[in-house]
């Protein structure tokens, strides 16, 4: 949770408002009666539900499922990583933004510092949860100077960081455009040192544009959703913990799936409402921010929807 939100008077969403991890299942099998293959599971921070396992061995088990992957800070994975794997989850992704405590300490607003999110990135490779992604967001006179620092640190390591251009999710992050580092320059930087060259994407759809050593010791990842929008590709839907489906990360407002779980509708009804929702959507706002001159409304917080 931000800390500039979390505190004594923070009203969390009451129980009964919160999906349960059978409703959860059961629109995750909707979803896959559609054609869904990956499921990820994010935040906020996942591994602070109690029994998360318990939800993984549910999505697991869905027909057509193929890829159950799970988005953490990492903070509470060498606890969890075994039992995770145990479940059936497949992948992790864990957001790290810079190797230097103080810098990382103020980009996750708890000061927490790196080594105890080091301990579970190895606690998940020993667990076989890979390849494991290392997601850092980039901004600019904040941790940017560490860009090649960080692509070093797991260079020949099997596990795949990923850049990501500094978006303006949400209403509460302060974003400016002077804040981004755009994704030409990741790339410049890192490859001075370490010579990179591009790379097909693995599936169409995939967010982040690839790039490999020229020495063979793996590959990086630059999402540029910001410099070079790809809405015209976007194969995600998201599902809020309150059980609204948001069909873009910007969204502001989603539709709700809740009332009707909760009333009787059958698999067929959520079939319906889904794909009304989905063949609707409109979304685009990486491609159209530039010529915004107002804000579009309240975005949903990332916290809410996951990235």
């Amino acid at each position: 949770m931000p800390a500039e939100l979390f505190g004594e008077r923070y009203k969390f969403l009451p129980k009964e408002d919160v999906l349960t991890y059978e409703e959860i299942s059961r629109v995750a099998t909707v979803f896959a009666r559609l054609g869904v293959r990956k499921i990820r599971l994010t935040g906020g921070e996942p591994l602070l539900r109690n029994g998360v396992h318990n939800l993984v061995s549910l999505l697991a088990s869905i027909p057509g499922i193929e890829d159950l992957a799970m988005t953490s800070n990492g903070y509470l994975l060498s606890e969890q990583a075994s039992a995770l794997a145990k479940a059936g989850l497949h992948r992790i992704t864990v957001s790290l933004d810079s190797l230097a405590d103080e810098v990382f300490g103020v980009m996750n607003g708890r000061g927490y510092g790196v080594e105890r999110v080091i301990q579970g990135i190895a606690a998940a490779e020993e667990a076989g949860l890979s390849p494991i992604k290392i997601d850092a967001v980039v901004q600019r006179n904040v941790n940017d100077a560490g860009i090649v620092d960080l692509a070093r640190r797991f260079k020949g390591t099997s596990h795949i960081v990923r850049f990501i251009e500094y978006m303006d999710v949400g209403n509460i992050n302060g974003w400016r455009t002077e804040q981004v580092v755009p994704a030409k320059e990741i790339v410049q930087r890192i490859n001075a040192e370490l010579p990179i060259k591009p790379i097909d994407p693995n599936y169409f759809g995939e967010v982040a544009k690839r790039w490999r050593y020229l020495d063979g010791e793996g590959e990086i990842g630059v999402i540029t959703s910001v410099t070079e929008p790809f809405c015209q590709s976007c194969t995600r839907a998201r599902l809020s913990p309150d059980g609204k489906i948001f069909s873009c990360l910007f969204g502001t407002e989603g539709c709700d799936l809740r009332e009707p779980l909760r009333t009787g509708a059958t698999d067929d009804d959520l079939t319906a409402i889904i794909s009304r929702t989905w063949f609707k959507r409109t979304d685009r706002y990486s491609e159209i921010r530039a010529s915004l001159n107002k804000p579009i409304g309240q975005k949903v917080e990332m916290y809410h929807i996951g990235g």
